[in-house]
C-alpha cells in the first residue's frame, strides 16, 4: 500500500468513522448519565429509588419501542440526518434536566432522550456500511464498538468531576453541550458512499413497500440475529450487574475483589473488540469466529460458578470472559451485515439491536429471581448456557439470496 493511499485515500472514510464513533461514545454517556449522579438527584428531589427508576424505565421503554421505526426512517430520510437529530434531541433533553427544577420534567426528558437514543445503532451502522470500503468494514465496526465501551468507562469519573465543579445540574448541562458539539462536527462531515455499498436514495427505500420490509425483518436470518443480540444482552446483564453479589454469596468473595475483577473484565472487553476487528478483516468465517468466542465465554462462566478460584484466578478467568465478550462484537456485526440487502442497513440494524433492549428488560427479572431464590451459582451457569445457545443462532444463520 502506497503512502499516498494511506494519507489521501482513506482520509474521507476515516474522518467519518471518527465522528460516528464520537456519536456512539456520546450515546453511552447518555445511557449511564444518571448512575453516578443518582445520589445527588435523589437527595435534591427527595424521591425513592423506585421513583427515580421511572426516569430510567421511561428511557429504556421508549428506546425499545421506537428503535425499529427509527431504522425505517434512517433508510428513508438518510442516516446522517437522523443521527444529527438524535444527538440534538438527547443533548437538549439533558440540558433541560439541568435547567428545570422539576422531578417530573426530568422523567419526561429521559423519555425524550430515549427517542434520541433510538437512532444510534441504525444510523451508525448504516453510515459505516455505506461509506467504509468492504475490506475495512470489520475494523470500522470494532472501532465503533470500542468507542461506545470507552464512553461507558469514562462516564462515572467525568460526570463526578463536573458535579464537583458545577453541581449535578451542571454535569447534566455539560454532557448535553458535549452532544451538541459532536452534532455540530457531524454536520460538517459530508462524504459520498463507496462504490461497493450502493444504497437507495433518501425517500426511495430499497424495500419498496412496508410489506416487503417486514417480510425481510421476519425472515429467519434476521430473527436469528435478533435472538443472538438478546442472548448477548442476557449474558452481559448477568456478568456485569450480578457477578459481584453472586460471587459474594457463592464463594464469599469480598465486594472489593469482585468489583476489581469486573473492572478488569470490562477493560479486556474493550481490548477484545479491537483484536476482533483485526481478525474480521482477514476472514469471512464470521460465524466460526463468533462461535469460538462464545465457547471462550462459556468455559470461564462455568469455572467461576463451580470453583472458588481465589483472587488471582478469578481476575484471570473473568479477564478471559471479558476478552471474548469484546472479541465477538465485530464478527457479530459482520454476520448481520452479510444478511442485509443494500439500502436496508438502518431498519435491519435497528431491529436486531432491539434485542439489546429486550434482553436488558428480561435480564434483571431472571437474575434477580435467581438471587432472591438463593442460587447464586445459577447466575454463572445461565450465562454459560446462554453463550452455548447463542452458538446455535450464529451457526445456523442462512444467507439471504443476493439481490439482482
Amino acid at each position: 500500500m502506497s503512502l499516498a493511499t494511506l494519507v489521501a485515500k482513506p482520509a474521507a472514510h476515516v474522518r467519518l468513522i471518527g465522528v460516528i464513533s464520537a456519536a456512539h461514545f456520546t450515546s453511552h454517556i447518555y445511557i449511564l448519565i444518571l448512575a453516578p449522579l443518582l445520589p445527588f438527584v435523589r437527595a435534591a428531589y427527595g424521591v425513592s429509588y423506585t421513583e427515580i427508576g421511572l426516569a430510567l424505565a421511561a428511557f429504556n421503554i421508549v428506546s425499545a419501542a421506537l428503535q425499529t421505526p427509527a431504522g425505517f426512517l434512517v433508510d428513508w430520510l438518510g442516516a446522517r440526518t437522523l443521527l444529527i437529530a438524535g444527538l440534538v434531541v438527547g443533548a437538549l433533553s439533558f440540558i433541560v434536566v439541568g435547567l428545570v427544577d422539576s422531578f417530573w420534567v426530568m422523567v419526561a426528558m429521559f423519555a425524550l432522550a430515549g427517542v434520541g437514543n433510538t437512532v444510534y445503532h441504525p444510523a451508525d451502522y448504516s453510515l459505516l456500511s455505506h461509506h467504509v470500503p468492504a475490506e475495512r468494514i470489520g475494523q470500522a465496526y470494532s472501532i465503533h464498538t470500542f468507542a461506545g465501551l470507552l464512553g461507558s468507562a469514562v462516564t462515572p469519573a467525568s460526570l463526578l468531576i463536573m458535579q464537583n465543579l458545577w453541581g449535578w445540574r451542571g454535569a447534566f448541562i455539560g454532557a448535553g453541550l458535549f452532544g451538541l458539539l459532536v452534532a455540530a462536527v457531524l454536520m460538517m462531515v459530508r462524504e459520498e458512499p463507496v462504490a461497493a455499498a450502493k444504497r437507495a436514495e433518501p425517500g426511495k427505500p430499497a424495500d419498496a413497500t412496508p410489506q416487503t420490509a417486514w417480510q425481510l425483518l421476519m425472515s429467519a436470518p434476521i430473527l436469528l440475529n435478533l435472538f443472538f443480540f438478546m442472548l448477548i444482552a442476557l449474558m452481559s446483564g448477568g456478568m456485569f450487574n450480578y457477578s459481584v453479589v453472586a460471587l459474594d454469596a457463592l464463594h464469599g468473595t469480598p465486594v472489593t475483589v469482585g468489583n476489581g475483577a469486573l473492572s478488569v473484565l470490562l477493560l479486556l472487553s474493550a481490548i477484545g473488540v479491537l483484536v476482533g476487528g483485526l481478525l474480521v478483516a482477514r476472514t469471512e468465517r464470521h460465524a466460526w469466529v463468533a462461535s469460538l468466542g462464545l465457547i471462550g465465554m462459556a468455559v470461564p462462566a462455568v469455572l467461576i460458578g463451580l470453583i472458588d478460584l481465589g483472587t488471582l484466578g478469578l481476575v484471570a478467568v473473568m479477564s478471559v470472559f471479558g476478552f471474548f465478550f469484546g472479541f465477538i462484537s465485530p464478527s457479530r456485526d459482520m454476520i448481520v451485515r452479510d444478511v442485509t440487502p443494500p439500502g436496508s442497513f438502518g431498519k435491519v440494524f435497528g431491529f436486531v439491536t432491539t434485542g439489546f433492549n429486550l434482553g436488558g428488560i428480561v435480564s434483571p427479572m431472571i437474575f434477580g429471581a435467581i438471587m432472591d431464590a438463593g442460587h447464586p451459582r445459577l447466575v454463572f451457569l445461565v450465562v454459560a448456557a446462554s453463550a452455548l445457545v447463542a452458538i446455535l443462532t450464529v451457526a445456523t444463520v442462512p444467507r439471504l439470496p443476493a439481490k439482482q
